[in-house]
C-alpha cells in the first residue's frame, strides 16, 4: 500500500529532469499520472528542452510501476492546452488530487527586446499560475498543490549576472513565493493546500549548460562541467555541488500525502543550507 493509492497527480514539465522524477516518485506511492511537457525548443534557451521521446520514457517508467499515465504535449504558457490535457486525463481517471506545477526554464539569450526575460516569466511564473488555474475546478478537500520555486531566486543578485533571462527567472521565483502565501490563505477554507519547494542547484540541464557555467566561471570563455564542479559548492553551506531530482521528489511525495495534511502556504527550501550563507557580494 502506497501513501497515494487511488490518487491522481497532474505534473508539468514531466518529460525529463525533476518533472519525470516527480511523476515516477508519485507513481511509486500509488498515484496515477497526468503528464505534460512542451516537447519543443524555446529560442532563448541555450540547452535542449525535452522531446517527445523523453515524454515517452516517462510513460514507460510510470507504467513499469503498474500505474496508469495519460501524457500530452502542452505548453504551460497556453492555458487552453493545459485545460485540454487535464480533461484528457480526467476521462479515464475521473478525479484530480495532486498538482505539481514544475515546468521551468532558464533562458540565457537576451534578445533585442529582452525576450529571455519574457520567456522566463511566461514559463516559470505564468505557467505555474495557468497550471493551478486549470486544476482548481477539479480539486476537492484534501487536495495538494505543489509548485517549484528556487533558492537562486531568493538570493539577492544570484541570477541577475545572467542578464535578462536570469533576471526574469529570479523575479518569477520570488513572485511564486508570495503567490503561494496569498493563494494558500484563500484555499484554506476549502481544505485545499498549496506549498512551494525551493531547490538549490539541481543536477539537470537547467544547471548543466554553458550560460550557468559562465556565471560560475566568468574567468573562462567556454567553461566545461569539469571546470565548474569545484565552484558549485560555493552555492550551498553543505559541501556538495548540487542536489539530485529525487531529493526534491521525496519532498513532493510528502507534500502530496496526508502526512503533511496541515501544511499550507509554506515556502520550503531544499537547499543544503544555501539560504544560510551571506548573499554574494
Amino acid at each position: 500500500m502506497g501513501n497515494l493509492d487511488g490518487k491522481v497527480a497532474f505534473v508539468t514539465g514531466a518529460a525529463r529532469g525533476q518533472g519525470r522524477s516527480h511523476a515516477v516518485r508519485l507513481a511509486s506511492e500509488g498515484a496515477d499520472i497526468i503528464a505534460v511537457d512542451i516537447c519543443d525548443q524555446i529560442g532563448t534557451v541555450n540547452y535542449p528542452l525535452a522531446t517527445s521521446d523523453d515524454l515517452a520514457e516517462t510513460v514507460r517508467q510510470v507504467e513499469k510501476l503498474d500505474r496508469r499515465i495519460v501524457a500530452s504535449v502542452a505548453d504551460v504558457r497556453i492555458r487552453h492546452q493545459l485545460t485540454e490535457a487535464v480533461a484528457e486525463g480526467l476521462t479515464p481517471f475521473g478525479r484530480l488530487d495532486i498538482v505539481v506545477a514544475n515546468a521551468g526554464i532558464y533562458p540565457g539569450q537576451g534578445g533585442s527586446r529582452c525576450e529571455a526575460f519574457i520567456d522566463a516569466t511566461d514559463v516559470d511564473l505564468i505557467g505555474v499560475m495557468n497550471t493551478v488555474a486549470v486544476s482548481l475546478p477539479h480539486l476537492q478537500a484534501g487536495a495538494s498543490i505543489i509548485v517549484t520555486g528556487s533558492t537562486a531566486g531568493m538570493i539577492e543578485g544570484a541570477t541577475e549576472k545572467l542578464g535578462p533571462g536570469g533576471s526574469g527567472y529570479s523575479w518569477a521565483k520570488q513572485t511564486i513565493a508570495r503567490y503561494v502565501e496569498a493563494l494558500a490563505l484563500q484555499l484554506a477554507p476549502q481544505s485545499i493546500r498549496l506549498n512551494a519547494i525551493h531547490p538549490t542547484n539541481c543536477n539537470t540541464l537547467l544547471l548543466h549548460n554553458i550560460d550557468v557555467y559562465k556565471a560560475f566561471r566568468p574567468d573562462l570563455e567556454e567553461p566545461t562541467r569539469e571546470d565548474v564542479v569545484d565552484a558549485f559548492p560555493a552555492m550551498q553551506a553543505m559541501p556538495i555541488p548540487y542536489i539530485e531530482p529525487i531529493d526534491i521528489s521525496n519532498v513532493v511525495a510528502f507534500l502530496a500525502s496526508e502526512q503533511s495534511r496541515y501544511m499550507t502556504g509554506v515556502n520550503l527550501r531544499v537547499d543544503a543550507g544555501a539560504m544560510l550563507k551571506p548573499a554574494p557580494v
